[in-house]
């Protein structure tokens, strides 16, 4: 047994994965080549996945201490999945590598050389930074959404970085306990959260390397990675004024809304339709589109499927018919008692929707299991 498992770990390498069984094993070996003459150790979070994950990373703790591994079941996300991972630590430094091996982790030593040294609080392995690469790990819509993300971010960040679209970085770990509090956990991208909630500009240092092309396992970055980066930027634009979900159902709901319009024009070309059953028609279409897409981006981490999706339907149709008819008596109310005119009465009854919609469905449909 190495001299340094019996060591304290001097850094702790966080590893969000969900689907990743046949990574974990040439995670650990690549780890223990990488930092040789490190105390380290290595905390899985796995998301609950179906393929075994979790089973091998325990496979592994048996016979290797610096092992540890955090089963997750009802809660998901790869943000809060590094969360959880680094408040479990007790090193002094703390990094974030994804699970599908296409991050470099021979350059975590010059990442922790340049934390340590103090002048980087975050070191971020970069692909963006002279002698990094990208194009040989990314698909060309996996590029696209990453660089969209990366122009995005730059207009809000407060020191430039190259890479904040970057998963892999490491840092002291009681700043990200200080800054934790502050974070969204939601979505994909923790370091431009962390960045973004600081309170303050970071010093960061870029280690340039490869993205490697993935070997197994499957990708989470898809168009709705890039939605919900966008309610992260958001809700940091806001403040945190309103919760990143509201924000999202609402954004969805004026979705909805455009499509009810869409399919009322199509139905009043229809002969001898009437008006009552064009509007039952759009107003249930954009019901249905709503929650499809609520399910997909609001609560990607609570994504009902199979006979839950079909019962969560159901639900959300009672819920928004709750809804509606509330918008429709307070606005009238509003109107009868000449306590405002049809626009403001009509917000009022709109915004009351929402808000409902939205509290109802987060208790109801989705709520957390």
């Amino acid at each position: 047994m190495p001299a340094e498992i019996l060591l304290p770990a001097e850094i702790t390498v966080v590893v969000p994965c969900y689907n990743e069984a046949a990574n974990v094993a040439p995670m650990v070996e690549r780890l223990g080549a990488a930092l040789s003459g490190t105390a380290w150790e290595v905390v899985f979070v796995d998301d609950d996945s179906p393929d075994g994950t979790a089973a091998r990373v325990r496979e592994l703790a048996a016979r290797d201490p610096r092992v540890r591994g955090i089963r997750r079941v009802g809660r998901r996300g790869l943000a809060s999945a590094v969360t959880e991972g680094v408040l479990s630590s007790s090193a002094p430094y703390v990094a974030v590598i994804d699970g599908d091996l296409q991050h470099d982790e021979t350059i975590l030593p010059a990442m922790l050389a340049a934390v340590r040294r103090g002048g980087a609080e975050v070191a971020v392995g970069s692909r963006h930074v002279e002698g990094g690469e990208a194009g040989a790990g990314f698909s060309a819509g996996r590029a696209r959404v990453s660089d969209a993300g990366t122009r995005l971010a730059a207009m809000l960040l407060p020191t430039p970085v190259g890479d904040p679209m970057s998963g892999f970085f490491l840092m002291p770990r009681p700043l990200f306990e200080a800054i934790a509090p502050r974070l969204s956990v939601r979505g994909f991208k923790i370091l431009l959260d962390i960045l973004l909630s600081a309170g303050r500009p970071l010093r960061v240092a870029e280690v340039p390397y490869r993205f490697r092309p993935r070997v197994a396992g499957e990708s989470k970055l898809d168009a709705t990675v890039l939605l919900e980066f966008l309610g992260l930027l958001a809700d940091k634009a806001l403040g945190g004024l309103l919760p990143w979900r509201f924000i999202s159902f609402a954004a969805v709901g004026a979705v909805g809304l455009v499509v009810h319009l869409a399919v009322l024009l199509l139905a009043s070309q229809v002969p001898g339709l009437q008006f009552e059953a064009a509007q039952w028609a759009a107003t249930f279409t954009a019901m249905t589109v709503n929650f499809l897409l609520n399910n997909r981006i609001t609560y990607r981490d609570l994504r009902l499927r199979g006979p839950r999706l079909a019962r969560g339907l159901a639900l959300f149709y009672a819920v928004c018919t709750i809804g509606a008819v509330a918008n429709v008596g307070i606005a009238g109310l509003l109107v009868h008692e000449g306590l405002a005119g049809w626009g403001l009465a009509g917000a009022a009854g709109a915004l009351l929707t929402v808000v409902w919609n939205y509290a109802v469905s987060s208790t109801l449909v989705w709520r957390g299991r």
